[in-house]
């Protein structure tokens, strides 16, 4: 582990593995206790020094780790697919995005601003003038998931520094190793020592330590919405930010472009298993292009490539765990067993995958339907009317991100006014991200926003000072 600058090792031992064939490709110590206490007292020993540094100090360092990450892109995606099974060619576009992820958080640490307030516009303001300044919360408990172990890491870290904060963070158990490479180059881009420590392990046990600390004055958080539950009962008056689950919805509209929104959908729901916040799990088509659209959507998600992580030709390899693997199967089997007709996939193979698997009449009450599947599996059902789509796409407790296809500017706002999520898009699929854009979601999807402008604002706490001339 990295704590106060320095490698950590505990008397336990914990296997990293191969997530497609269960081979070991590392190996990483177990904190406890007294690792994290460790960790949040470095932390804040390192919050005093960050607070001092200038703006452009904090945006030089990272600017600097963004071109170190550049320039150590491969190495760092082969980690990323050896750990998480993500195909190689998806983990180099990961890494891509953290860089740029990096760069934003440099560039808003320049930025950091506050206003003036004008206080003469109340009777009682007269002869007086006020500004507002964000300050630093402090140390921030960072716990990220194991889909995308590099740039959801950054999404967190990157804003952190940039506000002047200390970070704990908690990376996924299954998915350390980036982590803890990721925290090496931090120290030789110059961060001070404690400014970020990384400790391993087991989420339950860790994550309630570092939400319920005294010394942590934020938790932001990226996974389950059950787990993200807990963590908002526990942490009582601290700032947390929470991006839980989802189950996108598209509406393929009748005029919808096909040749455009097909491939698009194909990618949007198999793209990393499906093991995407936003990845496409319902997808609702006008019933005069029902039948199309669903040939050419299962006739193109049959050409996916199945194999292993670090073959370059690989589209589509394993779920992170068998147990995974096992739900979703289960999922299909129910969804089946309830009317909805399995037009493709849905087989299981070696230890963790399962083929790119496309249901047809998908029942409402189905788990396929209500929860996050979180795998390579989407249902496709037709509508008559938009109003139709609409209800069946707030017909869920989730509301991260959805979209839809159409020609129809009016109908297109329609529904992006009365869908309710944090991030709508037209003419593009729901796992469509950029990552300076407010992400975030509403209902059991979480709440606050990232994307490094967002983040450090959630980050930092509005001061305002103010004087009588």
């Amino acid at each position: 582990m990295r704590i106060g600058g320095e490698a950590v090792a505990t008397a336990r031992r914990q296997p990293v593995l191969l997530p497609y064939d269960g081979s070991q490709v590392g190996t990483v110590f177990r904190a406890s206790a007294e690792e994290v206490n460790r960790a949040v007292g470095a932390a804040k020993g390192a919050a005093a020094v960050m607070r001092q540094m200038s703006l452009a100090e904090r945006a030089a360092i990272l600017r600097k780790v963004a071109a170190r990450l550049a320039a150590e892109a491969e190495e760092f995606a082969r980690t990323i697919a050896s750990e998480s099974g993500k195909p190689i060619k998806e983990a180099r576009v990961e890494v891509e995005r953290a860089v740029s992820t990096l760069e934003f958080s440099s560039e808003e640490a320049r930025r950091l601003a506050g206003e003036v307030i004008p206080m003469e516009a109340a009777p009682a303001g007269k002869g007086r003038m006020a500004i507002t300044v964000r300050e630093p919360l402090g140390v921030i408990a960072a716990i990220t998931p194991f889909n995308f172990p590099l740039n959801l890491s950054m999404h967190k870290i990157g804003p952190a520094i940039a506000a002047g904060n200390a970070v704990v963070h908690k990376p996924a158990s299954t998915t350390p190793i980036t982590a803890l490479r990721m925290a090496a180059l931090f120290e030789e881009g110059g961060l001070p020592a404690g400014a970020l420590n990384v400790v391993t392990g087991p989420g339950g046990e860790l994550g309630e330590l570092l939400t319920c600390h005294p010394e942590v004055a934020m938790v932001t958080f990226t996974g389950s919405a059950e787990v993200g539950v807990g963590i908002r009962k526990r942490a009582g008056l601290k700032r947390v930010t929470l991006e839980l689950g989802n189950n996108s919805a598209v509406i393929i509209d009748r005029d919808a472009d096909l040749e455009a929104s097909v491939p698009r959908c194909v990618t949007g729901s198999f793209a990393n298993s499906g093991q995407v916040c936003i990845s496409i799990q319902r997808i609702y088509v006008h019933q005069e292009v029902y039948r199309e659209f669903l040939d050419r959507f299962v006739e193109a998600t049959r050409r996916l490539a199945i194999g292993h992580p670090l073959e370059p030709t690989t589209d589509v390899s394993s779920l992170i765990t068998p147990q995974d693997a096992d739900r979703i199967v289960a999922w299909i089997e129910e969804a089946v067993q309830a009317g909805a007709r399995l037009l493709t996939g849905g087989e299981r193979r070696l230890r963790a995958t399962v083929t790119p698997a496309v249901l047809a009449d998908v029942p409402p009450h189905v788990q396929l339907s209500c929860k996050e599947a979180f795998g390579p599996v989407v249902g496709v059902n037709s509508f008559e009317t938009l109003e139709e789509a609409i209800e069946r796409v707030n017909d869920s407790e989730y509301g991260l991100q959805a979209g839809i296809y159409t020609r129809d500017i009016h109908r297109a706002f329609q529904a992006a006014r009365r869908i309710h999520v944090g991030g709508f898009m037209i003419n593009e699929i729901p796992q469509y991200r950029v990552d300076h854009m407010p992400y975030g979601g509403v209902k059991m999807s979480g709440f606050g926003r990232e994307g490094p402008k967002y983040a450090i604002e959630e980050m930092t706490e509005l001061k305002l000072i103010c004087w009588k001339l």
